[in-house]
């Protein structure tokens, strides 16, 4: 018998519109959803779209402004701007980078650095940004590009301005280069700045390349389907970068190049009233014409593996042992301190003992110098004068005043990576050299005559130098007098800080002047190989540092040394005495002596400011500048002779090896061989 089932039709009519209301909700939601959706494309994202949508049609073309250009005090142009053409690539429009790239290999010269370099570029830039291929590209290459353009989509021949540096190598360590943008010049300047082909690397160029780039400026092209251009809608020019004005004078910058010969080593000039920087070498030198476009591994690989680094500047990178260049500073201090008067004496009878020593501290003549008092110990440069005060003072006094000189910390000028030195102090060694021990008297002995632990770069010797001259104020050196914005605005003059006084004591400044007064033109200055026939006064002091140390009593022959192990010859000074225009400081590696090597070049380098003398350059060693840079000469054109005869300053004919010498303490870098810290017995610097 068949079962029978009961209808609820109540139950059943509930179910239905239970279900019906699940539909409905459904519908709605799905109705809602969509209706939102449309709402978020129509009105929130109409932007975004409508943007897309015009890019289609609308294309946005990036123009680079010109580069800003470098001149001289004197308006020659040391950074200018030639016309070139680049090639161009948009990823995202390109399709196969690979297969675009062998088959553009066929049309253009692409070398592996290009693509490496291209494809560096292409991972850390966005698919619609161009990213350049190869710069430089040539007539002929360029017209063979033309005949097949049609074949390359989201591939431009751009037209841009890059950089030359008519000057070639004589500014290399100054002016710097720009080099081509890589991954971390995208992520430090920013995707906004991704139509740059080339940021300042080094030099001038470095430090200001925010100014020097300018603003992108932008173009609206209208293109067909095809992504040919149609017409332009209009642009956003670019704003042109910054013209700088150096405080650099090119011929003296060639002065000092030729005074140097073949020498190693570097020199700085300053105008003592304002602290421009008029002269700034270091050698050997490079080419930064070689950097623009891309520098091959040959010529790199060759200046990496040149023992005498041409790369490194030594005026800002670099320290020396001062030697005796500091004891004009050093006299300062000890007049200011109240431990010394100007007429105070100290009997110098060739060799210096602390007490429980057996090993003395020479002087530079083996009788000594007799009663000295402090305009004698600069200009005859007496040591012993100098170990005593230095005692009576004490290395936390003489801390104090050689900080107030600028020494220990880096002078501020407008280049990057300045380094500080080393100021000899407790503190230092017990950090850096604490093998060595605690700090004993003899560090300090040795640390008067500027020795040691001592690094100072040349441009703070300059600085230091310039103070003394310009009645104690220590000014900012700097390379930028003044900026002009655009072609057609005017220039105007850079703002530096206030000097501040290194002495309160015009007379205590007076007496040093004349101590470095009798180092050139005094009876038994240590530069009086120097003065003859001189017109003018120069205040000057010798230095000269060893790198070497003599074991027991026996003296080192400096010419007995391989190049890289004799001594440091320094010369500091400025000139005309009484009314001072230049200051310098010469710092020759290799050199001998401070008054046989160092003071020469000096005296050419003023001569070249002041007269208008230009040293006479070895006719070999110019010829092959000549042919390896055509620019070379190109100073000597520019700048306006003054009428009369030239007359050419080829150095002192009646110069002599002078009895100029060192301490022969130890002053390679801390860092690798510390120096011996205990009293070691150490001979005349000058």
């Amino acid at each position: 018998m068949r079962r029978r089932y009961i209808k609820n039709s109540a139950q059943e009519a509930t179910q239905f519109r239970a279900r019906a209301a699940l539909g409905f909700i459904a519908v709605a939601t799905a109705l809602a959803g969509l209706v939102l959706w449309y709402f978020k494309l129509q009105v929130l994202d109409h932007v975004d779209y409508a943007k897309r949508s015009e890019a289609n049609r609308v294309k946005q073309r990036p123009e680079v402004p010109a580069r800003g250009l470098i001149y001289d005090r004197k308006g020659r142009v040391l950074a200018d701007n030639v016309p070139a053409y680049r090639l161009d690539v948009v990823p995202g429009e390109a399709g196969d980078i690979e297969a675009l790239i062998a088959s553009m290999s066929r049309i253009i010269a692409l070398t592996p650095d290009d693509i490496a370099r291209f494809n560096d570029t292409r991972r850390v830039t966005r698919s619609f940004l161009p990213v350049t291929l190869r710069l430089r590209i040539t007539d002929e290459e360029a017209a063979r590009f033309a005949v097949d353009r049609w074949r390359y989509p989201g591939v431009e021949l751009v037209p841009y301005l890059t950089r030359r540096y008519p000057y070639g190598d004589l500014f290399g360590h100054v002016i710097g280069y720009v080099g081509r943008v890589d991954k971390q010049d995208l992520e430090k300047l920013g995707e906004g700045t991704a139509a740059f082909s080339h940021t300042g690397k080094s030099g001038i160029e470095r430090y200001y390349d925010d100014v020097l780039r300018g603003e992108i400026g932008y173009e609206q092209i209208e293109t067909n389907v095809e992504g040919r251009i149609i017409g332009s809608l209009g642009r956003i020019p670019a704003k042109p970068g910054v013209d700088l004005r150096l405080s650099i004078d090119a011929e003296l910058q060639r002065a000092a190049n030729i005074a140097f010969g073949e020498l190693t080593g570097s020199a700085v000039a300053i105008d003592p009233r304002s602290g421009e920087v008029l002269a700034m070498v270091s050698l050997p030198t490079y080419d930064p014409n070689l950097f623009v476009n891309g520098i091959s591994h040959t010529d790199y690989r060759r200046f990496m593996d040149d023992p005498a680094r041409p790369l490194y500047n030594r005026n800002v990178l670099g320290g020396v042992a001062p030697g005796s260049t500091l004891k004009p500073l050093i006299t300062l201090a000890g007049l200011d301190s109240g431990l010394r008067t100007p007429d105070d004496k100290v009997l110098s009878t060739g060799e210096f003992r602390l007490a429980g020593q057996r090993r003395g501290y020479r002087d530079s003549h083996g009788g000594g110098h007799g009663w000295t008092d402090a305009r004698k110990a600069i200009g005859d440069s007496v040591n012993t004068y100098y170990y005593r005060l230095s005692l009576d003072m004490g290395i936390r006094k003489f801390d104090d005043y050689l900080t107030r000189y600028g020494f220990g910390a880096p002078t501020g000028i407008d280049l990057a990576g300045e380094t500080g030195g080393i100021l000899p102090s407790p503190e230092w060694k017990a950090k850096n050299a604490r093998k060595q021990g605690p700090w004993y008297p003899g560090d300090t002995v040795i640390s008067s005559i500027g020795q040691g632990f001592w690094k100072a770069t040349p441009l703070q010797l300059a600085q230091s130098t310039a103070a003394l001259a310009n009645d104690g104020m220590l000014r900012r050196p700097h390379l930028v007098r003044a900026r002009r914005d655009d072609f057609d605005r005017p220039w105007t003059m850079v703002e530096q800080p206030a000097p501040r006084a290194i002495s309160r004591s015009a007379a205590h400044l007076q007496v040093v002047r004349e101590g470095m007064i009798r180092t050139v033109h005094g009876p038994g200055g240590t530069a009086r190989v120097i003065s003859g026939g001189l017109p003018y006064l120069i205040a000057g002091k010798t230095g000269t540092a060893q790198v070497v140390s003599r074991r027991g009593n026996i003296s080192v022959n400096p010419r007995n040394l391989p190049m890289h192990l004799r001594h440091r010859a320094l010369f500091i000074g400025y000139a005309p005495a009484e009314n001072p225009t230049i200051a310098l400081a010469v710092v020759v590696e290799g050199g001998d002596y401070g008054a046989s090597t160092a003071a020469p070049i000096a005296r050419k380098s003023l001569a070249a400011w002041l007269a208008g003398k230009m040293p006479e350059p070895d006719p070999d060693a110019l010829a092959a500048e000549l042919a390896a840079n055509p620019f070379a000469n190109v100073v000597t054109g520019a700048n306006t002779a003054p009428a009369g005869p030239t007359v050419v300053d080829t150095g002192v004919e009646h110069l002599t090896t002078a009895p100029d010498t060192a301490v022969p303490v130890t002053t390679e870098p801390v860092t690798t061989k510390p120096v011996t810290t205990k009293p070691v017995t150490t001979e005349p610097a000058p």
